[in-house]
């Protein structure tokens, strides 16, 4: 009599198996130890290069701060000109960044959701910014609105001057942040919310700006970061003028040319903590809100 054949696949198959391989668990743990050393090494890499570039030179500029003290730190971020250094630069950032939100705003929408000639251009002329050097930017600012300027828009040594160098500096990072997310947003459920009789308002109100509000909020503190720590770009039209048009940024090139590099360190301390708690607050609340939008979808 013939046999039955066995219908278990695995019987006519053994290399299906894990008995059929020799090495098969051996092999995989050789895989696995592979690839977390290979995690370990990344993360290593990732580290050393932080440190180098971020963390060494934040540790050397709190070191050389704290050099003549605990006095001598607060004398310096709170004598009268760093105050008044603080107050300029505060109130020209949070003004800019609130412009920027908006019309940052305003521009990403045009140039993902509008489709008109020279669009991309104009996409490009967005990164101008970034490409351009600070200064070039503070003279570009001087030759349309100093003294000579062909518009008849003078607003040299003003803080309207500070702002729109610091408009022009800070112009991408709100547009770039909101861009992509504003291209991923799906369309439909904006037509699904207008076919129910929701206007343009609510639809913006309750779909649009809640998915757009962690991105928004991002950009939003890198405007502000950058423009705290603005140099070049209010040099030449600023003027540096104390009280009035003098950033912390100057304030502090004024005390390293008067050999004061304890005092600089220190108001660079305060800028640095200014600019890591917006960006620390600003990110949290941006992740809850991300969250709050995945549970309610």
């Amino acid at each position: 009599m013939t046999s039955a054949v066995d219908p278990n696949p695995e019987a006519v198959r053994p290399e299906l198996t894990g008995n059929g391989d020799p090495g098969g668990p051996a092999r995989g743990r050789r895989v696995l130890g592979a690839a977390h050393g290979t995690t370990g090494l990344r993360v290593g890499a990732a580290t050393l290069w932080l440190s180098v570039i971020v963390l060494l030179p934040l540790a050397a500029i709190l070191w050389q701060s704290a050099g003549g003290g605990w006095g001598a730190f607060w004398s310096a971020v709170s004598s009268p000109a760093a105050l008044q250094s603080f107050r300029v630069t505060l109130t020209i950032s949070i003004g800019v960044t609130v412009i920027n939100v908006v019309f940052g705003l305003i521009v990403a929408w045009v140039l993902t959701r509008d489709d008109f000639p020279g669009k991309r251009l104009v996409d490009a002329v967005i990164d101008l910014p970034f490409a351009l050097p600070t200064i070039v930017a503070s003279l570009v600012m001087l030759a349309l609105y100093g003294p000579n300027s062909p518009v008849g828009l003078h607003f040299q040594h003003t803080k309207w001057g500070v702002g729109i160098a610091l408009l022009f500096v800070t112009l991408p990072f709100v547009v770039r942040s909101v861009q992509p997310v504003l291209l991923e947003l799906d369309h439909e459920v904006e037509e699904a919310a207008a076919s129910l009789g929701a206007n343009n308002v609510t639809i913006f109100t309750r779909i649009i700006l809640p998915a757009l509000l962690p991105s928004l909020l991002s950009g939003a503190g890198l405007a502000f970061s950058r423009a705290i720590g603005e140099f070049g770009s209010v040099v030449l039209i600023g003027g540096a003028v104390p009280g009035e048009t003098e950033v912390s940024s100057q304030w502090i090139r004024t005390l390293i040319e008067n050999d004061d590099r304890t005092g600089a360190a220190a108001i660079s301390i305060v800028l640095l903590a200014i600019s890591f708690i917006v960006l620390f607050v600003l990110r949290a609340v941006g992740s809850r809100a991300a969250k709050r939008e995945e549970l309610t979808q």
